[in-house]
This record gives structure tokens, sequence and C-alpha cells, in this order.
């Protein structure tokens, strides 16, 4: 038995999947992991072993059920591929130029739908119910919405110390941050600081945000056991990375949070 989608449309009536997705959850629940493994691999759609990327979802979301990372992070890196082959690529087919738009909706649509999942992962999101209904239509969507944002973000700036040559926050911005935890039980529970918080983070430009959502989540930036889904891992980015984009947006956080009750 597949279990429903939850998401509503505007009359009510619940979000069904395709008939022919349905019958294929069912027939794909019945094999073994390996060999479902081994079909997601496939590319071509003409393919009659093909797994339409709807079905992955369905399997990515439903393994938070069983609380299976390895399951989760096999299935994960095959649909994460998938959809990176769907984006423009930055670099010209020379290798010669690089397109900085493309670059940056390539970033934003990854960076979107890896904390959709993330979100998920943590408690059902309904938002996702889409993507097991036309994944294609559902990534389209986060690329127009993506190339809609591209220009603001792109004149969005956080005034923040950092060193000229290696673009690594300084010492004194790191400590800042390293004393300050947005997400302390002791703040955290208070209603009118949760919106203040909600707010500082949506203001984060996009990367920091990212991060940031991925923390509240639960996920560490980085951890010893293979098969743990990281912040690192799901990003793509080193651990050095993630943590430099983490303590800018700690203290950007910390400064709009804290510095008006100090006052």
């Amino acid at each position: 038995m597949i279990a429903p989608l939850r998401k509503r449309t505007l009359t009510g009536d619940l979000y069904t999947r395709d008939p022919k997705i349905e019958a294929m959850l069912v027939e794909l629940s019945s094999i073994p992991r390996g060999e479902l493994i081994e079909r997601a691999r496939i590319l071509r759609r003409d393919d009659p072993q093909y797994v339409p990327s709807e079905c992955l979802v369905h399997f990515i979301r439903s393994s938070r059920l069983d609380n299976s990372d390895a399951w989760f992070e096999r299935l994960y890196r095959i649909l994460t591929e998938r959809v990176l082959r769907c984006l423009p690529r930055a670099d010209s087919s020379d290798g010669r130029t690089r397109s900085l738009s493309k670059e940056t909706i390539r970033d934003k649509v990854f960076g979107r739908f890896v904390e959709l999942l993330s979100t998920d992962r943590a408690t059902y999101l309904e938002q996702l119910d889409y993507f097991e209904i036309r994944f294609d239509g559902a990534l389209a969507n986060l690329r127009r919405d993506a190339q809609e944002q591209a220009w603001r973000d792109e004149n969005r700036s956080v005034p923040l110390e950092c060193d000229a040559e290696t673009g690594e926050v300084t010492a004194e911005v790191e400590k800042a941050a390293g004393q300050f935890d947005p997400f302390a039980a002791s703040i955290v529970d208070d209603a009118v600081y949760r919106l203040r918080l909600d707010a500082a983070i949506a203001d984060l430009p996009p990367e920091q945000s990212r991060i940031i959502h991925m923390l509240r989540q639960g996920f560490p930036i980085d951890s010893k056991e293979p098969g743990a889904m990281t912040i690192a891992k799901a990003l793509r980015r080193s651990e050095k990375t993630v943590r430099t984009y983490r303590d800018k947006a700690f203290a950007v956080l910390r400064a709009a949070l804290l510095e008006g009750d100090e006052s």
C-alpha cells in the first residue's frame, strides 16, 4: 500500500499521483533495494527499466519512516545527480567561458531542492508532493523562481569583516559566532524570538540560509560515519567552507537578534 499524498488543491481535493507512477511504486516496493538502486542509475528514459524521478522522490521521503540514513544517502546521490544534469551548465562547451548568471541559477535551484529534501527528512513537507506528481514541472518552477530572484540576490550584501586574501571570516567574527547559538533552548522557546529569528534567517544570503536551515533540522556539518548525511555532503561543499558560511551567518544573526536587546 503506497501512502497517499497530503497536499490539497484549492478545491480541497488531495493531490494524486499519475496511475502509472502509482503502479510502478507498487512494483518497485516489492523488489530488493540493491536492484532498485541499479535501476535508478539508468538515465535513458526510454529504457524499460528506467525509474522515474517521481518514484525516487517517494522512496527518499519514505526512508524517513525506517530511519535509514544509508538508504537515504544512496537514493539522494542518484536523484541529485539527475537534478544537476537538468540544470544549465555554467561552463561553455569548449570550457573557455563561464556564465555567472547560469552558475547562480544552478546553485540556487540545487540548493533549494536540497533544502526541501532536508526539511521533509525532519517532518512531512507538503510542498514536495508536487515532485511526486510532475517532477520536471516542479523543477522548472524552482528554476523560474531562481531566475527571478537572481538579480535581487546579486545586489544583496551583508557587511562582514573577511580576510581579503582567503575570503574567510576574521578571528573577531569567528569568535563572536562561536559564542552565539541562535537555537539555544533557553531562548528559542520564546515565540517572539522565533519570529525575529525566522525573519533574520530569511534575510541571509541563500548559501548561508540553507546551512542555517539544515543546522536547525539537526543535520551535522560533517561526520566520521561514512553513511551519515551531512550538510557538507548535501551542499557539495568542503567542511571548511560550510563552517565559514555558518560563522558568517551566526555573526549576522547575533547582530540582528541580540544587539537591539543590549542597548
